[in-house]
């Protein structure tokens, strides 16, 4: 053997005495296994750099520990909490009094019920212009029941109960009048002004703005004025959490097509690592890969038991099989020999021929491999 590399490897050889956790590297699987091959006991640290290694359930527990923990803070993450809006105008408490009277569309209107209609109507003017806001509501009713199919009636009434800050009745009249006469500015000018007593201001700016256009007067905007500042507010709100909800989703998404990405990675690694595993604990264990096991405890090499011969190999095989107290350093310090195993064709061959001796016979005629095998088997005190 070359003396350089004898050294090299007493220098490792010394360096695995002091540091045994050298050994751990996943590159060197291979040597470990062949150590305890040979009887060694190695220390815990020759596995794991931070101790004995972990198994496999271990590390599975770690893992869920981290996906709690991710899930935990996506859960925090999640979690949005929406700030108050400073809103600014008067409101009132809802009225809550039963539905008032309301006219029978289904009943025949004459010229006299239409004429009782607008002289009831007048008494409720009068009433108003007096203050007697509750013997308007009385005129006004007896005005619809005669004449229910006068959206100006309900309207002027839903005005009376804007008065009174009956803004739910109100709201009620304001229907019916849009109801017999969607083009109705009084019922869209009634109903948002109650909308707005109720603090319902979006609500309340559209119906402004719908009567400004069929009708347009100064109390329509002077009110419009008061609750179009709070409706923009709000708008804004709005707009700012379902931005940031739908951030908050997209974060989410994202998260999840991390995690399964790493879970995949992880996955593969794993499988990756025990295929690896598998590899160098496999049938032999000399780097390269004859499979079986040398007899004597070489990993790597032939099977321990050729006998009844090598079909189509040397004269008689070698029975009993290969003597276990073959010196393989005579192997490992053949320069020609060592240099073979680095030859994939070879490695490939030989592996062939471990599976099956059978098939030595199609491998004779290769220059690379039958001056191998025949080196390897003088070394084993066979027929040369």
């Amino acid at each position: 053997m070359d003396a350089s590399k004898l050294n090299q490897l007493k220098h490792f050889i010394e360096q695995c005495k002091s540091n045994p956790s050298i050994l751990s590297d996943p590159t060197l699987s291979f040597f470990r296994e062949y150590l305890e091959s040979l009887g060694a006991k190695l220390p815990p640290s020759a596995y794991s750099k931070s101790g004995p290694a972990e198994s496999d359930d271990d590390v599975e527990d770690i893992g869920d520990g981290e996906t709690k923990v991710d899930e935990e803070e996506e859960e925090e993450e999640d979690e949005i909490i929406e700030s108050d809006i400073e809103l600014e105008g008067e409101t009132v408490e809802p009225d809550n009094d039963p539905p008032q009277k309301m006219g029978d569309s289904s009943v025949e209107v004459t010229e006299e019920s239409r004429d009782a209609a607008q002289s009831a109507k007048a008494k409720a003017m009068e009433a108003i212009s007096d203050g007697k806001l509750e013997e308007a509501i009385e005129n006004l009713t007896e005005a619809i029941l005669l004449n229910p199919t006068s959206a100006i009636m309900y309207a002027t009434r839903a005005t009376v109960y804007i008065k009174m800050k009956k803004p739910n009745a109100a709201i009620r009249d304001a229907n019916a009048a849009l109801e017999i006469n969607p083009d109705s500015a009084k019922g869209y000018k009634s109903r948002g002004i109650a909308r707005s007593m109720l603090g319902q201001w979006e609500e309340a700016a559209k119906d402004l703005h719908l009567a400004s256009k069929l009708d347009y007067d100064e109390e329509i905007n002077a009110v419009l004025k008061k609750v179009e500042p709070n409706a923009h507010k709000i708008e804004e709100h709005r707009r700012k959490y379902d931005r940031l909800r739908k951030e908050r989703e997209e974060k989410k998404i994202e998260r999840e097509r991390q995690r399964r990405r790493a879970a995949a990675q992880a996955e593969y690694e794993k499988s990756k690592k025990q295929e690896q595993s598998s590899s160098s604990r496999g049938p032999g264990g000399m780097p390269g890969g004859f499979p079986a096991g040398m007899g004597g405890g070489m990993p790597g090499g032939f099977p321990a038991g050729m006998g009844g011969g090598m079909p189509g190999a040397f004269p008689g095989g070698m029975p009993g099989g290969v003597p276990g107290n073959v010196d393989f350093s005579k192997i490992l310090n053949d320069p020609e020999l060592m240099s073979a195993f680095s030859d994939p064709e070879v490695m490939a061959a030989l592996q062939d021929v471990m599976k099956n001796p059978a098939n030595l016979a199609k491998h004779q005629a290769n220059p690379k491999v039958a001056p191998v095998i025949a080196k390897m088997m003088s070394k084993f005190g066979g027929p040369k």
